[in-house]
């Protein structure tokens, strides 16, 4: 576990590493090749070029590359899902690669940079859940719950390879945090649920190019 330093602040710790390979899975009415099925692996874990170590996604048309290359999510909102759910979820559930505790995955703003363990990762976006997050939940209408919700969790950037494991620390780099105050949570709400958010969402120069043009033909 790296130490923070003076020009740091530790948000909070990762709880649980979660990888998985794409296999397939029948729907019902088809089969589709999905990865969202991640779980918990044990010791250090090795994060370099787009993936985590034992980690894949299976269409790259939509999921993974440089902007996708990471998810995270907050043990938190998956506890008010069990809650809400009336099921035991766990870490991975969400198809998270790293399950937080005791920092806002959601409230973290476009271009933050987290340090955890040797790694340096950046926030890029919030998920927009396409149809697997509904058949890994067992629920094709998740997708409008989990939308509503404003939980999205966040995609990461790999700014530096390095290497992670369940307890290390998760540190923000304080001189380096922008300051535009546009969330994960704002820029999926606006996508998702109130579009009239849109040009606030839109004044956070991290957002990315494909995300910009989205919203360009929602207003």
């Amino acid at each position: 576990m790296e130490a923070t330093t003076a020009t740091q602040e530790q948000l909070g710790r990762l709880l649980s590493v979660n990888v998985g390979l794409p296999k397939l899975v029948h729907t019902g009415q088809r089969v589709v090749k999905t990865a969202i099925w991640k779980y918990p692996v044990e010791g250090r874990v090795q994060v370099r070029g787009v993936n985590l170590d034992g980690d894949r996604q299976a269409d790259l048309s939509v999921h993974g590359g440089p902007d996708k290359a990471v998810y995270a999510y907050a043990i938190e909102e998956t506890r008010l899902w069990e809650e809400e759910l009336g099921r035991e979820l766990g870490a991975g559930a969400l198809g998270e690669n790293l399950t937080t505790e005791g920092i806002d995955v959601s409230g973290a703003v476009l271009g933050e940079r987290w340090r955890v363990g040797t790694t340096v990762l950046e926030v890029v976006q919030p998920r927009l859940p396409c149809f697997k997050l509904g058949l890994r939940m067992g629920d094709p209408g998740f997708l409008r719950t989990f939308a509503r919700a404003s939980r999205p969790g966040a995609y990461l950037k790999i700014i530096e390879e390095g290497e992670l494991g369940a307890g290390d620390a998760i540190a923000v780099d304080l001189g380096g945090r922008p300051d535009h105050g546009v969330s994960v949570r704002l820029v999926a709400d606006a996508m998702l649920v109130d579009h009239t958010l849109i040009p606030r969402a839109r004044e956070a120069p991290q957002l990315i190019g494909t995300l910009r043009e989205q919203m360009a033909e929602l207003v």
